[in-house]
């Protein structure tokens, strides 16, 4: 799948503030409150379940953010939206920095060591306290391959969707 097409997970709503349908949110923007730039927002619970938000307004408040939707002016109608995730259009996004990627970009790559031998398909990544990790899944295995460029991951090439890697495929 290219990048046309595909959803970028922004935030979450995490909580209720005030009794006229204000939410605290969670950003992973850089700076946090760019998420509210980024709009239409799309709200899901479950996969299927995505509701369009559109002129969504917020700000910062304390050490978190808080959001005001549109027809959601109380405490229950704000109440229904906590836990969901929000997501907006890959293509809302800025072009990343060179040699910078957005994980969605990556998600789908074969994946082959620098001998060429193959070990699956980028499934997803997740942060940890010292580097990203891609998680490579060929089926069969699913190995944790650390993304620290020029030392495991050699090359990424997202127009010719290949990751190659200084990875052993036994492990």
């Amino acid at each position: 799948m290219t990048a046309a097409g595909r959803r970028v997970l922004i935030g979450r709503i995490v909580g209720l503030y005030g009794v006229q349908g204000w939410l605290k949110v969670e950003s992973w923007t850089e700076p946090r409150t760019q998420i509210f730039k980024y709009q239409p927002w799309q709200l899901s619970s479950a996969p299927g379940q995505e509701t369009e938000i559109e002129g969504v307004k917020g700000q910062p408040q304390g050490k978190g953010l808080v959001a005001k939707l549109p027809r959601v002016d109380d405490r229950d109608a704000a109440a229904a939206l906590v836990g969901q995730d929000i997501y907006v259009a890959r293509e809302q996004l800025p072009p990343p920095g060179k040699d910078e990627y957005y994980w969605v970009d990556l998600e789908g790559l074969e994946v082959v060591t620098t001998e060429g031998v193959a070990l699956g398909r980028v499934s997803h990544l997740f942060a940890t306290g010292a580097n990203d990790v891609v998680v490579v899944r060929d089926g069969e295995r699913e190995r944790l391959v650390p993304f620290v460029r020029g030392v495991y991951v050699r090359s990424v090439d997202l127009s010719g969707g290949r990751m190659v890697v200084d990875w052993d495929p036994e492990f």
